[in-house]
């Protein structure tokens, strides 16, 4: 099941029906347009694009004082490619069209779905993901069968919303059932009030409700309530310049794969993750992890990285446990080698402070190495590789990518090529031989969403959402 929704968030790649798919989306979306109304050439001459959109998780938000999110890095990427910088409007949930309409932004990025009342109030770009609607509830809560199962309970859902539109559709076909409209509520809070069984069920596109499982392993994804919906970028519906400059944007990002990477840092380690795991990392993040979060942070902060992350690979590594010890008769919190103990100028690998010390220390020395990677995101991932798998594994993939025409610094070519590590007619070609590559793809995609539950864990105290206009 959460295989077939990894395939969902799986890119419109440019073979002839998704090209077929895009004029059609163009003939549809855009049949009203009208004339040019000059929005590129004034957002090149003043150097500014406007992207109004939500707070949310699978949106933007900030985190360590700088913003992230999906829709944020996709609208960067969009500046880039315009050569201009990018402000960002956020006016509330319910006011994005309205602002839209009175000249405050340029276009909404916010997880759009197309609907046929959306058409009504704006032209919509070609889709870069699909979703489905989805009920969420409580593992205690019993959620319905089917539609008709919707008898006489009660959702909460964000006015406005796609969700709120359909649940509108069902009731008119003469299913008794109440819901509860909310003003400006992400979605990923209703989930939460879920999760505290504050109330029994909501609606979350499938995308939305996979991240928040990672952070409320309690709830359940439940039946969908419609057929799979895309997700687009919104303009105002005379400006026929800027449709066409997302579609063009779009349609590069997608061939460049900037859409591929962007999609799967954010939602390519949702998939295949064992509920039973999650509980458990949540329940040592408040037994086990207070032990070594001051010299986690402590040593994290003298190479600049990120404590939550390190956290991550601790976790990963021994599941905070000190005396951990692998097959591979590895040691320690950081599972660290007799060589590598050796050479970080640790002494005892089962000290927890060294073996944190000597672990960080070696994964910076993997960092120092991938210096030509430009994204210290993508440069992090290869790090990690080279932590899990060997340095020189991580080389020989490489040249297994060189040979192959890839792009050697994205983390999509690694773990495309990593794999092949273990098949004769790869590896007895390569200098350093066989290895279980698939392993380090897993190692990382685990320590990711590791690392986005704790982000997650001290957003309250540490991510400050940003509202207004840009900074």
């Amino acid at each position: 099941m959460r295989q077939f929704f990894r395939r969902n968030f799986i890119l419109i790649h440019l073979l002839l029906l998704c090209i077929a798919f895009v004029f059609v989306s163009i003939l549809i979306h855009n049949q009203n347009l009208g004339n040019t109304t000059g929005t590129i050439e004034r957002i090149r001459s003043t150097g500014k694009l406007r992207l109004i959109t939500a707070n949310a998780l699978n949106t933007y938000y900030y985190y360590e004082g700088k913003p992230t999110g999906f829709e944020y890095d996709l609208a960067m990427e969009f500046a880039k490619y315009l050569n201009v910088e990018l402000d960002i409007v956020t006016p509330g949930w319910n006011n994005m069209f309205a602002y839209l309409d009175q000249g405050k932004g340029d276009f909404i990025a916010a997880g759009l779905a197309i609907t046929k009342k959306r058409i009504e109030d704006a032209a919509f770009s070609i889709p870069y993901m699909t979703i489905q609607q989805r009920i969420v509830h409580h593992n205690l809560v019993f959620g319905p069968k089917n539609i008709e199962d919707l008898m006489y309970r009660t959702f909460h859902v964000r006015r406005g919303t796609s969700y709120h539109s359909r649940l509108e559709k069902i009731k008119a076909s003469g299913i008794d059932f109440n819901y509860i409209l909310h003003d400006n509520i992400p979605t990923e809070q209703l989930i939460a009030m879920v999760n505290k069984r504050e109330i029994k069920f909501t609606i979350a596109d499938s995308n939305i409700a996979l991240l928040s499982q990672r952070y409320y392993p309690d709830i359940l994804i439940g039946i969908p309530i419609q057929e799979k919906e895309s997700l687009a970028w919104a303009v105002r519906k005379n400006d026929a310049d800027m449709i066409v400059e997302i579609n063009r944007f779009l349609l590069h990002a997608n061939e460049n794969g900037i859409l591929r990477n962007i999609t799967d840092k954010y939602y390519e380690n949702t998939q295949d993750f064992d509920i039973y795991e999650l509980k458990k990392f949540h329940k040592r993040i408040e037994t086990r992890l207070p032990k070594y979060k001051k010299v986690i942070k402590e040593e994290s902060e003298k190479y600049d990285f990120d404590w939550r992350l390190v956290a991550a690979v601790v976790y990963q590594e021994s599941h905070f446990n000190p005396n951990a010890k692998s097959f591979t008769n590895v040691r320690g919190l950081m599972q660290v080698t007799h060589a590598t103990a050796k050479e970080m100028g640790i002494t005892n690998r089962l000290n927890p402070d060294q073996s944190i010390r000597a672990g960080i220390k070696y994964l910076d020395k993997m960092y120092q190495r991938f210096s030509h990677i430009e994204d210290d995101y993508q440069r992090m991932l290869f790090s990690l590789a080279s932590y899990n798998i060997g340095y020189g594994h991580v080389l020989d993939a490489l040249k297994i990518a060189e040979k192959k025409g890839l792009d050697p610094n994205t983390w999509y070519t690694l773990k495309t090529c990593l794999p092949l590590l273990s098949k004769s007619r790869y590896f007895k070609t390569t200098k350093y031989g066989y290895a279980r590559g698939w392993e380090p793809v897993q190692y990382i995609e685990r320590v990711l969403t590791y690392f986005d539950i704790l982000k997650q864990k001290t957003m309250s105290s540490e991510l400050t959402y940003f509202h207004g206009i840009g900074k």
